[in-house]
């Protein structure tokens, strides 16, 4: 039985893949190894190949034309074979000593018939200039080492999330959910943390540091020059965020689990107001205002309450530029207290 299926998306990351992959093979047979080779042009294809051949039982490979991160997470879905799935990109990689405790919790619960929708671990953010890191962890929100249900957590500051690096699916749980990502779409990793939520009832939070996050390479889509860049993209995972659960959805959602899934889209929206009113430009105004004239008319409720959400509703009613200067200089606060991406 392969109790983890990890997703190992990679473009281009030979200088990376065989760091992420050695951590992940530490679980030997109970676990399951898929490479999904995303059309790369430098030698990340053969050294996945490498890893299957010596690792028959363990890695599989898929090779397919360049689609984006997304399309990598729904390939490697779509071949997993094992009880759970995690995502590990191919730039990080896990400590050994917690993915090992998580997989005998897991191993634990499923011998005991216990069954779990959703493991949450810790993440770390290490910081690749100063070698600083900054643990992101639950153990204030979460009941700790048994399954609880959503009416049991208590709320999450605002710049603290339930990221993809956190969460640890039930593959059947997640594929009935009906997930699609968008291609060739950056950021497509917090629609991937926010859809599948509300079909997770059963949750279990182990509170380890297991996940481990490079961050501050200047190639990385969370600089502040690719945020602003790339801001299309994030108004294009806002949307589809916001049309996957009508406001009159969400309301019927027990309170906790509501107030979560109302945390994460603030947290997303706030992070929308940055990437795109950090500079100016007309079609900038034009996008930001499409977004939510589309919201308004598909679902007046939900659009009033997300205008109602307290940081925006302040810094709504600011000029566009200064919208900008705000909303940047709270990335950066960001940055240098929580180690978010590179200054």
């Amino acid at each position: 039985m392969k109790y983890i299926t990890f997703a190992v998306p990679c473009y281009n990351s030979q200088d990376y893949l065989s760091k992420c992959v050695a951590s992940l093979i530490a679980g030997g047979d109970d676990v399951e190894i898929i490479i999904v080779d995303d059309g790369s042009t430098d030698n990340t294809a053969a050294i996945a190949d490498g890893w299957a051949e010596r690792y028959p039982s363990a890695v599989k490979v898929i090779h397919k034309p360049n689609g984006g991160h997304g399309s990598g997470i729904m390939a490697g879905l779509g071949a997993a074979t094992g009880l759970y799935y995690k995502v590990v990109d191919s730039d990080d990689w896990l400590d050994g000593e917690a993915y090992a405790s998580l997989l005998s919790v897991i191993k634990d619960n499923c011998s005991r018939g216990e069954e779990v929708d959703l493991y949450i671990t810790n993440f770390v953010y290490e910081h690749v200039n100063d070698g600083t890191r900054y643990i992101s962890g639950y153990a204030k929100n979460f009941p700790q080492n048994r399954v609880f249900g959503w009416d049991e957590i208590k709320p999450l500051k605002l710049w603290k999330m339930l990221l993809m690096h956190s969460l640890v699916y039930n593959t059947q749980k997640l594929r009935q959910c009906g997930i699609s990502l968008p291609e060739h779409t950056f950021y497509e990793d917090n629609l991937f943390a926010y859809a599948p939520l509300a079909h997770m009832q059963k949750l279990y939070y182990l509170n380890v540091d297991m996940y481990r996050y490079y961050i501050g390479r200047s190639d990385q889509t969370v600089t502040i020059d690719n945020l602003v860049s790339h801001y299309t993209d994030q108004i294009t995972v806002m949307r589809r965020m916001l049309a996957a659960y009508s406001g009159e959805q969400l309301s019927s959602m027990c309170r906790p689990q509501r107030r979560q899934m109302y945390h994460t889209l603030h947290a997303v929206m706030c992070n929308t107001y940055f990437f795109t009113t950090a500079k100016d430009s007309p079609q900038r105004r034009r996008d930001f205002a499409e977004m939510f004239a589309e919201l308004k008319s598909r679902d007046g409720a939900l659009y009033r309450r997300i205008k109602r959400m307290p940081l925006l509703f302040m810094v709504d009613r600011l000029p566009w530029k200064l919208k900008g200067k705000v909303t940047t200089a709270s990335y950066k606060f960001l940055c240098r207290h929580v180690k978010l991406g590179q200054l």
